[in-house]
């Protein structure tokens, strides 16, 4: 295979989107997909489910694979789909997308590498009484801030594990869009503290609004949570997860991260082999921007074999 290039946009963030994603530890980036790209996507998670619900074992349900992937939860109103970047040429294309690749790695400060797919969906379980004041949410953090951040000489913040969080259905207040407590990615308190204090003063917990195709990038150290679903429609979110290149495959940890297969590694120019792999040694490669910079408006070109199996792109 003949090399080529990787080329993300950086800056990927405007000031202000940088500004915010500093203060507040998230930052809502719309349209990030075109409509064409959410469609695909959001039916490759549908035939990827059905493909499981298919093969799988009903009193196992988490332990079949297919094409890579496999239920991390499955229940009547909730299945979530780990392991899934070589399931279907839609989900690749979203793990490796310029932009998203570009906005995570601004956060890191380094180029990444993927450490986690992810697929969401969800209906409203009409067993649950939600009343609209008071409900209570499952907040975590998927690391620590001492060890995972720290602020560069651009004196911005950076995080080594970072996520885009995609909609692939409309959010409104009711559908269920991901709350986090704003400002909570740089505070080294008590987690549970700041979860009650949050609970005392609601204002502090933010929820994602926002139209099909919008990105939701933040930081691991930010204390977040699933929300409440409450409308009738589908909740549909595709992430992934990102760290520095000098990570290790998670693998032989909890089963987030799928070690890519020889066939679908033979695919993948040399370019792009650090997003699949990582690199063994500590070169992090440094990567920081800074507040005033502006975005890199360059058009995306995409890598061809991202694009096979695919209707023609319009670089953007």
């Amino acid at each position: 295979m003949s090399e080529q290039a990787f080329t993300r946009p950086f800056p990927a963030l405007t000031p202000a989107q940088r500004y915010k994603l500093d203060v507040l530890g998230y930052v809502i980036i719309e349209n990030t997909l075109t409509p064409d790209e959410v469609g695909e996507t959001r039916d490759a998670l549908h035939r990827l489910r059905a493909d499981l619900r298919a093969a799988m074992d009903p009193e196992k349900p988490t332990e079949t694979r297919v094409r890579g992937a496999h239920f991390r939860a499955h229940g009547p109103h909730y299945q979530y789909i780990a392991t899934m970047y070589e399931a279907d040429p839609a989900i690749t294309r979203y793990c490796c997308h310029p932009r998203l690749v570009g906005m995570a790695e601004e956060l890191i400060g380094s180029p990444a590498r993927i450490i986690e797919t992810a697929g969401i969906i969800n209906t409203r379980d009409p067993s649950v009484a939600l009343n609209a004041t008071g409900v209570s949410y499952g907040f975590h953090a998927g690391t620590d801030i001492p060890f995972g951040s720290h602020t560069a000489g651009n004196g911005l913040y950076h995080c080594n594990f970072v996520k885009t969080l995609t909609n692939l259905t409309d959010l409104t207040p009711e559908d269920g869009g991901t709350v986090v407590i704003a400002g909570s990615h740089k505070i080294n308190a008590g987690t549970q503290d700041i979860i009650k204090l949050a609970y005392e003063d609601r204002s502090l917990i933010h929820q994602v609004v926002a139209p099909a195709g919008s990105t939701l990038l933040f930081s691991e150290t930010l204390i977040h949570a699933t929300g409440h679903l409450r409308s009738d429609l589908e909740r549909c979110i595709i992430i992934c997860g990102y760290g520095p290149m000098m990570f290790p495959d998670w693998s032989r940890g909890d089963g987030q991260h799928l070690h890519p297969t020889p066939e679908f590694d033979a695919r993948v120019p040399a370019s792009m082999k650090h997003l699949f792999h990582g690199r063994a040694h500590w070169g992090r490669q440094q990567k920081y921007r800074t507040l005033g910079q502006p975005v890199d408006t360059t058009p995306i070109q995409w890598p061809e074999w991202l694009l096979e199996g695919a209707e023609e792109k319009t670089p953007r």
